[in-house]
């Protein structure tokens, strides 16, 4: 049954304001200060792959935070586990700002991963608002419209960083949780309305989802779909101020490319994922990703080594993320509807997991010597693996409701 929602009322289901508010801060927390990281190194008196722990590590934290947010929200419910982590991210953001080494700095990073309850739970309130077409029709109009604040986000932390230093970014995220942190409390009111009985009952559970492998067909179809994204994440940064010589401001502008795309994925995933579904938007949306990763690679083999050549297909690639992703998070939600928020946790937990990896992976493979071209294979397998678990899901036993 569809939930009621109106605007600034607490009682009722929350308005798409607030939860792309919520799922847009948890993307503006982790890509805000891209363009800055090395400007963060030499601050900080370390080299790059140490400040690149704070995208890769926190990508991996936000996989354990996950394991632990979907459960709390199907037991105490979706608004005070809401509130609560957004409290956590003032705190972690305090620390942040006025941090003088590695070590804080990368501790209070971490604890910044309370902000994934966006991620998680505006996929679950969604769910439990309505049925599973509907809601991954939903799901994409709500990326889309977070995608507005990540697109923005590197561009603005560069600018930041240029102008008064890295740290302001952090001050930036501060700001924007104080003001997502009054909304949520105006607006979300409670959607779970099948609490479960116990803590330990969620954790319980995982086995029903872990035995299905139409969640595994799923999540898997995330995790290199996103992966691409990922690994996107942990190499542009050095592609583009090391071995392209970009500066802050104008390497956060080349993170519009791939979140210009991804939003127009996600809008046309809002208007057809109903009517055609979400098994063939996948394929769909796989088959475009792949060519995109593909582009780059072969501009470079023939010669055209720039950073255009490298930033601008990934408009494709994000074209058709933006057509699965909406897709594979509604399936993952769906295998079990009773278990919507541990299934979304525990799905996002893989993802970011196996995104953590590859974004190390892209980071560590990466040299002066080898150029671009390691990331954009990484990125090309990620995708080639996203079709495979698709075309899984095509013959993979088990029905959503």
């Amino acid at each position: 049954m569809q939930q009621v929602s109106r605007f600034l009322d607490r009682t009722t289901a929350p308005h798409i304001v607030s939860l792309v508010a919520i799922a847009g801060l948890s993307a503006l927390t982790m890509n805000i200060f891209l363009p800055a990281l090395p400007a963060m190194a030499s601050d900080l008196g370390v080299d790059y792959d140490r400040v690149q722990i704070l995208v890769s590590g926190y990508i991996a934290m936000t996989a354990l935070v996950q394991l632990v947010i979907g459960p709390l929200s199907d037991r105490y419910g979706r608004r005070p586990v809401m509130l609560g982590a957004l409290g956590i991210l003032i705190a972690a953001s305090l620390i942040c700002m006025i941090a003088t080494s590695i070590e804080i700095l990368t501790v209070a990073r971490m604890v910044q991963t309370a902000v994934v309850a966006g991620l998680v739970l505006s996929r679950a309130i969604i769910r439990d608002m309505v049925p599973m077409d509907e809601a991954a029709s939903m799901i994409g109009y709500v990326t889309m419209g977070m995608t507005l604040i990540p697109m923005i986000g590197p561009t603005l932390g560069g600018l930041l960083s240029d102008n008064f230093g890295w740290r302001s970014n952090f001050t930036a995220i501060l700001v924007a949780a104080i003001l997502v942190l009054i909304l949520v409390y105006r607006d979300l009111g409670e959607t779970n309305r099948q609490k479960s009985g116990s803590f330990s009952a969620q954790f319980r559970a995982w086995p029903r989802l872990l035995a299905s492998p139409r969640f595994w067909g799923y999540t898997m179809a995330g995790t290199f779909t996103s992966g691409a994204f990922f690994a996107f994440l942990g190499g542009a940064p050095f592609v583009g101020g090391t071995l392209m010589g970009l500066t802050p401001s104008m390497l956060g502008l080349q993170f519009m490319f791939i979140a210009a795309g991804y939003i127009a994925g996600n809008y046309l995933s809002g208007r057809y994922a109903r009517r055609l579904g979400i098994d063939m938007m996948m394929l769909v949306g796989g088959i475009v990703a792949l060519a995109g990763a593909a582009i780059p690679i072969v501009l470079f083999l023939q010669g055209f080594v720039s950073s255009i050549a490298f930033f601008a297909p990934q408009v494709v690639v994000g074209f058709g993320n933006g057509l699965s992703l909406p897709s594979t998070n509604a399936g993952i939600v769906s295998v079990r509807p009773e278990l919507a928020g541990s299934a979304s946790g525990l799905g996002g937990a893989i993802t970011m997991g196996g995104g953590a990896f590859v974004s190390w992976l892209a980071s560590r493979i990466l040299s002066i010597e080898t150029g671009a071209m390691p990331l954009l294979l990484v990125m090309m397998a990620c995708c080639v693996l996203a079709l495979v678990a698709v075309l899984f899901l095509r013959i993979a036993p088990g029905e959503e409701r």
